[in-house]
């Protein structure tokens, strides 16, 4: 992505804006998990509850610290061994995440892509709220033409670039169990 590319998404993220963009598997929203403004404009565009929560991304595993201090060698290692990677875990979250992210559940959801292009978005002003590009119960959009179909103007930078290959949303898991949930 260009500096120019770049200075946009920063700027529309400082302003509790909205951004469009290609993942590993479908077209996602996005925005800065600390503001609840923005938070609930993209649940309003998509037309969903704040109770059901929202995963966060990372460029890296550093980027999440907060979240994994003080967990288990074990849960520790089965995030090393899949992140980065298209897997979502649904960590314990001990009231470090607000309550617009996790909804109803004591746990939030984290990701490390391995996307190169939501790598450079994660690096501009950190991890981002990331839900997939679709109202709520439709499909997820899978181009750039189906997120302009959904929201037309309402989403304040469409970020041009390319899916990558898994062909649908990331995988969701329980870290504490290893039950997957999608």
């Amino acid at each position: 992505m260009n500096e120019y590319r770049k200075s946009i998404v920063r700027s529309v993220l400082r302003r509790e804006g909205i951004i469009a963009y290609p993942t590993e598997g479908v077209w996602g929203l996005g925005c800065l998990p600390g503001s609840r403004k923005a938070v609930m404009h993209l649940l309003g565009l998509k037309k969903r509850s704040w109770r059901q929560g929202l995963l966060i991304v990372a460029g890296n595993i550093d980027q999440f610290s907060d979240f994994l201090d003080g967990l288990a060698e074990n849960l520790r290692q089965e995030l090393a061994e899949n992140w980065p990677g298209p897997v979502t875990y649904l960590v314990p979250h001990k009231e470090r995440a607000p309550s617009w992210i996790v909804g109803e559940h004591d746990t939030v959801g984290l990701r490390v892509t391995n996307h190169p292009l939501v790598q450079e978005l994660c690096a501009i002003e950190g991890p981002l709220v990331s839900t997939s590009a679709n109202i709520s119960s439709e499909p997820s959009a899978m181009s750039a033409v189906e997120v302009r179909r959904y929201f037309r103007d309402r989403i304040d930078y469409l970020v041009p670039g390319d899916l990558g290959s898994l062909g649908g949303p990331s995988e969701i898991r329980m870290l504490t169990t290893g039950e997957v949930l999608r």
